[in-house]
């Protein structure tokens, strides 16, 4: 077997090896990561996950994902806009999600800027960045996936332009991969092209 192929999971499904590496992966991989997201609120939500994942493993957000939920009012852009010093103390203290100031201070004030966007304009900027899957061959292996591209630079620097913060490049490419702009799925992946 090629290092870093797809590989069988317990159903006999191939799969893309860290979709396997923690049960709390299997149904993320085969039904989220990599599906296409839309919506400003749900964009939202992912620009954060993948903000407060920096610097750590995914799972550790995945498992926290609910208790982010709640803490941050289902990541509606328009109720986390009117966070104010009493909920950074709260969110500060608050077990369910990643404790870190400099993330939760990024989180809300992205929300108040956000909120001065037009609807759909989070969701519009984001996707113009997708690159043409016809340009982008299938991986084979995790060697062959990016950790970062030129679109993926290039939607930092334009949503960081437009005033958010906690948002490089890494970061960028994580949320195309989680949202769909990119379909990363190893080739012989169950999972790949939304199969």
């Amino acid at each position: 077997m090629t290092a870093g192929a797809a590989i069988p999971g317990p159903d006999g499904l191939l799969r893309c090896p860290w979709g396997l590496s923690a049960p709390d992966y299997v149904t993320y991989h085969d039904e989220e990561w990599g599906r296409p997201v839309h919506g400003d609120d749900a964009l939202f939500e992912r620009l954060c996950l993948e903000a407060f994942q920096s610097g750590l493993s995914w799972i550790t957000i995945l498992r926290r994902r609910e208790g982010f939920r709640r803490a941050f009012a289902d990541f509606k852009i328009a109720s986390v806009a009117e966070f104010g010093e009493a909920d950074r103390e709260r969110l500060l203290a608050d077990e369910g999600i990643i404790r870190n100031r400099a993330k939760i201070d990024a989180t809300m004030a992205n929300a108040k800027t956000l909120a001065q966007w037009a609807p759909g304009e989070l969701d519009a900027l984001i996707w113009s960045y997708a690159p043409d899957p016809a340009t982008r061959p299938a991986p084979a292996t995790t060697a062959a996936v990016p950790a970062v591209t030129d679109e993926s630079t290039a939607l930092s620097k334009a949503l960081k332009k437009r005033g958010l913060r906690f948002i490089g490049p890494t970061t960028a490419y994580a949320l195309m991969q989680a949202c769909g702009l990119v379909d990363d799925h190893l080739t012989d992946c169950a999972a790949r092209g939304g199969r």
